[in-house]
């Protein structure tokens, strides 16, 4: 297995700049969306790395990509549509994760994005005037949601209810939004899901 590690323009209206990693010859990529871009959240963020690495362990290729210019999340969510269509063109199976804020744009993705599989961590539950929880229902995938027992600093309970409605696979964490010190375990278990997934 070697590290592609390749630093990519995902091509749209935007500035959306990505870094390819995981095995050369994967046939199923997972595109990861990260935290909120204005609290510090990038393609660099250690929990989108750790899904990042548990991905490459199943021959799955991941593309991190940073937000173009702050949209209030609208140009996020195009900006995730654009990785999506960029993977699709070329691989056979396209997963869509996020994180946080990541998670919220995963959501409201989806439903136009149409990936194979999307798994979110500790969603936010609203994304500017966009209700995530509602967005659950427009896309008919296959989805899988983590949340931290402990956090304090989004909560993710409705989307959490309108993913068990969905039929998601729904698992509590013991920890807080950050998952201090379970980084590993976050990974290992987005990262499982989606392999199985896709």
């Amino acid at each position: 297995m070697s590290n592609m590690a390749d630093r990519i323009v995902v091509p749209g209206s935007r500035d959306v700049r990505a870094i390819l990693d995981g095995p050369d010859a994967a046939r199923a990529l997972v595109v990861a969306c990260p935290p909120h871009p204005q609290m510090g959240g990038s393609r660099t963020d250690s929990r989108l790395v750790a899904v990042a690495d548990a991905l490459a362990a199943h021959s799955i290729a991941t593309l991190r990509f940073d937000y173009g210019p702050w949209d209030e999340g609208r140009g996020e969510v195009s900006d995730a549509v654009s990785a999506c269509q960029w993977a699709r063109e070329r691989y056979d199976r396209v997963g869509l994760f996020g994180y946080s804020f990541g998670g919220g744009v995963a959501t409201l993705a989806a439903s136009e994005a149409l990936p194979d599989a999307l798994s979110v961590v500790a969603p936010v539950s609203t994304l500017g005037d966009r209700d995530v929880a509602s967005a659950m229902a427009d896309y008919s995938g296959p989805v899988q949601v983590l949340y931290g027992e402990r956090d304090d600093t989004v909560d993710s309970q409705s989307v959490v209810v309108a993913a068990r409605e969905h039929g998601a696979t729904v698992r509590a964490i013991s920890g807080d939004h950050f998952f201090v010190g379970q980084r590993d375990r976050v990974g290992e278990s987005v990262g499982t899901w989606l392999a199985t997934t896709l």
